[in-house]
């Protein structure tokens, strides 16, 4: 009998390391593994709260992918409003996610849409987008899918095309940056809550080290002068109690956008709001411009800061991380014409 390659063997525990860890995302704790496993018809429920959820479907040469987008009430003819996409963790859904972020009751109030694309179970087992996989170039195609659920959402939908930013979570945080260092141009903020910075990892085998924060992150592939032309800000927020993704990939993002602009830190600053957990908040600037922020959220594990406590992947406790997504976000939109 032959033997079995030695990388094979490596390849094949490291893998099953990896899904360890994210079945280990999927189920943080017996509250959220409770929460998880939600019947078929409560995913299907939209979001509670006025406003259209609208379902679609994008295709493309790596398969098809759906998602959800809401749309506030009472838009106006002629009105074009700004779009914020909204990329899921592991285990999560469309639906699961703008409940947990509450993201559409700010829409609501302050008019704009916001975008779900939703990864498909068979792409990936535990809902994750393959944020890592760049080496089989995997993650290229679910970026390119999820761009062309936005540009599809930008042509049938009154979406102002140079208002769009870009959040997520977990893996929908890496993802979200890896979408916005292939298309830099199209999005005016990008927002990774709890994520590995782009670059960071390029195969399953990678991915456990880069979440664990033992792999270096590579430098963006851009200079000062077209980080101000084309990129957008960058706004990390990150728990410091976080047992999945290190708190090391939160510093790595920031330094990362930072030092390929040329940036520098300011001093941090500590904010607290009423009993909220307090947050470490440090800016780095260039020519007195914003080029990333980061947010060091004392005592949040791995979830949503200031999320919706019924729902999995949330902590209530933190700061209200869907406000501070928007309100960044906002800061970088031109005026309305």
């Amino acid at each position: 009998m032959k033997k079995r390659p030695r990388a094979s063997t490596w390849a094949k525990s490291f893998e099953r390391s990896l899904n360890a860890m994210t079945r280990l995302v999927t189920a943080s704790g017996s509250r959220a593994l409770k929460k998880t496993l939600k019947p078929a018809v409560a995913r299907r429920t939209p979001p509670p709260g006025a406003g259209a959820w609208i379902p679609g479907v994008v295709m493309g040469a790596t398969g098809a992918r759906r998602f959800r987008l809401y749309r506030p009430p009472d838009v106006k003819f002629g009105e074009r409003l700004p779009l914020m996409v909204m990329l899921h963790g592991c285990g999560q859904d469309a639906n699961g996610f703008a409940a947990s972020t509450r993201m559409n009751r700010i829409a609501m109030r302050e008019r704009f849409m916001v975008l779900y694309p939703e990864q498909d179970r068979l792409a990936n087992a535990q809902g994750c987008w393959n944020w890592f996989d760049t080496g089989s170039g995997r993650a290229y195609g679910e970026a390119a899918l999820i761009m062309k659920a936005v540009d599809q959402v930008c042509q049938l939908y009154p979406v102002d095309k140079a208002r769009v930013a870009i959040a997520g979570l977990s893996a929908g945080a890496s993802m979200a940056a890896l979408v916005v260092t292939r298309h830099p141009g199209r999005f005016k903020a990008v927002v990774m809550h709890s994520g590995v910075p782009p670059g960071t990892a390029h195969s399953t085998l990678s991915a456990l080290g880069a979440m664990h924060g033992h792999r270096a992150t590579n430098p963006l592939v851009a200079t000062p002068g077209t980080m101000e032309a084309h990129w957008p800000p960058l706004l990390v927020i990150h728990g410091d109690a976080d047992g999945v993704v290190s708190p090391k990939n939160g510093l790595a993002a920031t330094q990362a956008w930072a030092q390929a602009a040329g940036a520098k830190a300011g001093p941090a600053r500590s904010v607290q709001r009423g009993k909220r957990y307090p947050m470490s908040v440090t800016d780095f600037k260039r020519k007195g411009s914003t080029v990333a922020t980061l947010v060091a959220v004392s005592g949040l594990a791995h979830a949503w800061s200031g999320g919706a406590a019924s729902q999995a992947f949330s902590d209530g406790q933190g700061p209200d991380a869907s406000r501070m997504a928007w309100a960044f976000a906002a800061k970088q939109f031109p005026a309305e014409a």
